[in-house]
């Protein structure tokens, strides 16, 4: 047991070390480029935080785990949306002035299908590969069609020297894989070892996990007043993680998601992306008293799963 404990410990430590380093190199390497900071937040940093949940749920899903495969995507979109985005708000009330509101409503959109993949039962490559296209399709919408949805500086951190922003990114994205690998491998045997089941550890232990980037990425920005930042951190990272990670999940291993997380779950899921929707296009901030509803809603959950 110590041995599996030491493996999510370790794992846990790479996902977040080498996010933390990827991100930073891949906007180093998009500012050499000259990339407009939309793009670059929507493309390079939306998929360089959701790295760790890549590299975990792939993993899993090759070591035909894919109870904890889905249940991280499903897990890491709920951490997000109410832990993430409640401890920001406790950390400063998060004013909103209207950025991510179309994307919040794509958010909502791949949920419901998402949720209707799970309880189809559905799978097979063409379904993987149909989600990579929809990444694609938003990304490319969201680049032509930027609006008034335009994203805050996260070019603060990153190198300046583009040979050390690629040798960041590199290292960072090493650093991942071994830290997914390690966390998938200790989580499994958590689960066995107490005789959990996988979809329980996959919705906790490995989503929570894959998602500190975006946590420290969202409590930085909301620290330094970047509210659009935290908002744009959390929706955008829902969309990937749908469409690029459970495209990429399904092209790789097509299996059925499980079909348990079709209930409480995904109801949950689909509420707290309704919720978020509503917040974005009818209030005027996030204050602590909705941050402290969120963080506890997603506790409550959490003690839920597991009894």
């Amino acid at each position: 047991m110590l041995n599996a404990i030491l493996l999510c410990l370790a794992g846990l430590i790479g996902l977040a070390v080498g996010g933390e380093l990827l991100v930073r190199g891949a906007v180093g390497i998009a500012q050499k480029l000259g990339v407009s900071t939309l793009f670059t937040g929507l493309v390079i940093v939306g998929f360089a935080t959701s790295m760790p949940e890549m590299v975990a749920s792939v993993q899993a899903a090759l070591a035909e785990s894919p109870e904890i495969a889905w249940g991280n995507i499903v897990g890491s979109n709920l951490a997000n949306t109410l832990l993430i985005l409640g401890v920001s708000a406790l950390v400063m009330p998060i004013v909103l002035t209207g950025t991510g509101r179309r994307d919040a409503v794509v958010a909502l959109g791949v949920t419901l299908v998402l949720w209707a993949l799970i309880a189809s039962q559905l799978a097979g490559r063409w379904v993987g590969i149909a989600f990579l296209f929809g990444i694609l399709a938003y990304i490319v919408w969201r680049y032509r069609h930027p609006g008034a949805d335009t994203a805050d500086d996260m070019e603060d951190d990153a190198p300046s020297n583009g040979w050390v922003a690629g040798v960041l990114f590199v290292v960072g994205l090493g650093i991942l894989v071994a830290g997914g690998n390690a966390l998938v491998t200790g989580a499994i045997s958590l689960a066995t070892i107490f005789k959990v089941p996988e979809t329980v550890i996959g919705l906790t232990v490995v989503a929570v996990g894959t998602s500190l980037p975006e946590l420290a990425a969202s409590i930085a920005a909301a620290l330094r007043g970047k509210s659009a930042l935290a908002i744009g951190n959390v929706v955008g990272s829902n969309i990937y993680n749908i469409l690029l990670i459970g495209g990429a999940t399904m092209t790789l291993a097509p299996q059925a998601a499980p079909f348990e997380l079709a209930g409480l779950q995904m109801a949950l899921l689909t509420g707290s992306a309704l919720i978020l929707l509503a917040l974005l296009w009818k209030a005027k901030s996030i204050g602590r008293v909705l941050g402290t509803a969120l963080v506890v809603a997603f506790a409550a959950n959490v003690v839920l799963v597991f009894t």
